[in-house]
């Protein structure tokens, strides 16, 4: 287990310097991608938890309050990529587009790296474990 996590660890942090390399700067991409629905300072949308006249949730936060961590990669990953209602499917609605088009994948990493670089350790490692469960 613990060989995992050093894995997952090391990834993570390879990762992270791909995309310093190639100038990637996770906070200004969420800041120009993110940010005008998710909030400058990730907090997410007023009445996160309650259904809008429209019946789809608002955007949530994606600080240390939300839910984001409670997923693993590889579906953060999709979801950006994908939009919300393609990952989850059976006619779910939601106002999450994909960002396949118009972001190199390298991208949503960078801006993912981002969101995970700043929540607190606990929320962090629990991330991780699921990262490790998919």
């Amino acid at each position: 287990m613990k060989g995992l996590i050093a894995l997952a660890a090391t990834l993570a942090s390879w990762a992270q310097a791909v995309a310093a390399e190639e100038g990637m700067d996770g906070a200004a991409l969420y800041q120009q991608n993110c940010a005008s629905c998710h909030g400058t300072e990730l907090q997410g949308q007023p009445d996160g938890r309650s259904l809008g006249p429209d019946g789809r949730l608002p955007a949530p936060p994606h600080d240390a309050t939300g839910h984001t961590w409670h997923h693993g990669d590889d579906i953060l990953f999709r979801i950006t990529r994908d939009g919300t209602a393609a990952v989850v499917g059976g006619g779910y609605e939601s106002d999450m587009p994909g960002f396949g088009d118009s972001l190199r994948d390298a991208e949503i990493r960078a801006i993912l790296d981002y969101i995970k670089s700043t929540w607190p350790e606990r929320e962090r490692a629990y991330q991780r474990e699921r990262t490790q469960q998919e």
